[in-house]
């Protein structure tokens, strides 16, 4: 049902800008968790690799600015707020910011492609956190559907993934394995959602548009425990088996991700670069949609399905568009009565109820 809004909402997982912010943004990541200290420095540590600055907030305000340019462009008139999930702006904040300008309903886009219990429930509960905190008056939220096979999102990737291609010598192109990664998550959690269905069929859509059939989809940023059982395999081990199988090029595209943030400087620029180093791999890396202009008419092709009556829901491949309103039991936590996690991106104690988005 096509609904009238006040606004647009941002929502995104945040990140610090200096290295005093590294500490506390991991407090609030880690909050209600315990989590050994010599974790939390292991982590910081990375940060503190880039002088404690995420890229993730400057991304955020890039794609906000060419979305307000997208959105006049076609006579929509809806202010754009930003929220985040841990680190300034803090969505509470930005909650309470919107009340305060008397916005009472609002379609909030989260930046990220695929459902999870951390790519897409989690960040719903957030923003009912958010909406409680504000108290009465706050704005109604609801969710734009996540976007991993719509046109728009695959056409970015397939020319980031061009783009990289071209820098391996044209004899060797068509032979160049085409690895695509995702950040990995546990296997309980994977039960419970379409996460790796839907990585599948992204990462199928984007090599049959490039007519690239020598790829794969591995995973990265692995946390938790030994004994906990997560998605993989893991990029590293995948680039030594590639080895031993006798490739040389690869080209390696973060589909899992919308942005250039840590998490890719580190586990790609950083530790699978030094690892293709180490064995004798020529690696390239796809940059992720960013800002892309068929990621940001995306965004806005999305809008118009939420605001625009008769609006067509574009998508490739067999699946169809998501839902926009999710189940009550879609993507659900891991079972905490089970499970001790030790992770950067932990569950809750609790489940906060949800309305529907």
């Amino acid at each position: 049902m096509n609904q009238k809004y006040d606004a647009i909402l941002i929502v995104s997982f945040g990140g610090p800008e200096r290295k005093e912010d590294v500490m506390p943004f991991l407090d609030n990541v880690l909050r209600g968790k315990n989590v050994p200290l010599e974790r939390k420095r292991e982590v910081a540590h990375h940060y503190e690799r880039f002088d404690g600055v995420s890229p993730i907030n400057e991304q955020n305000r890039n794609l906000i600015k060419a979305l307000r340019v997208e959105l006049k462009d076609h006579g929509i008139d809806l202010p754009i707020y930003w929220g985040n999930r841990n680190w300034h702006p803090l969505l509470v904040d930005t909650i309470k910011k919107m009340k305060k300008d008397q916005i009472k309903r609002v379609l909030a886009f989260c930046t990220s492609a695929y459902s999870s219990y951390s790519g897409c429930r989690q960040y719903r509960e957030n923003i009912e956190d958010a909406r409680e905190k504000a108290g009465e008056r706050a704005p109604v939220v609801d969710k734009i559907r996540v976007f991993y096979n719509h046109p728009g999102f695959i056409k970015a990737n397939c020319d980031s993934i061009e783009k990289a291609r071209g820098k391996i010598p044209e004899t060797r192109r068509q032979h160049a394995q085409l690895v695509f990664t995702a950040h990995s998550i546990p296997l309980g959690m994977a039960k419970h959602c379409a996460y790796e269905k839907q990585l599948k069929e992204t990462c199928h859509l984007v090599a049959a548009d490039l007519q690239h059939t020598n790829w794969c989809l591995v995973y990265q940023s692995r946390s938790g425990p030994p004994t906990q059982a997560w998605l993989g395999p893991d990029i590293c081990d995948e680039l030594l088996s590639l080895k031993n199988q006798g490739v040389v090029n690869v080209i390696v595209s973060p589909i899992g991700f919308i942005s250039d943030h840590l998490e890719i400087l580190y586990d790609l620029d950083t530790e699978a670069h030094e690892t293709c180093k180490k064995f004798g791999l020529h690696m390239v890396r796809a940059e992720t949609a960013g800002t892309h202009p068929s990621f940001i008419s995306m965004i806005r092709e999305l809008i118009e399905e939420r605001t625009v009556e008769q609006t067509l829901r574009r998508y490739q491949g067999k699946q169809g568009p998501w839902h926009d309103s999710c189940p009550e039991k879609c993507c659900r936590p891991l079972n905490e009565n089970r499970l001790n996690v030790d992770s950067v991106s932990p569950e809750p104690k609790h489940v906060t109820k949800v309305r529907p988005c």
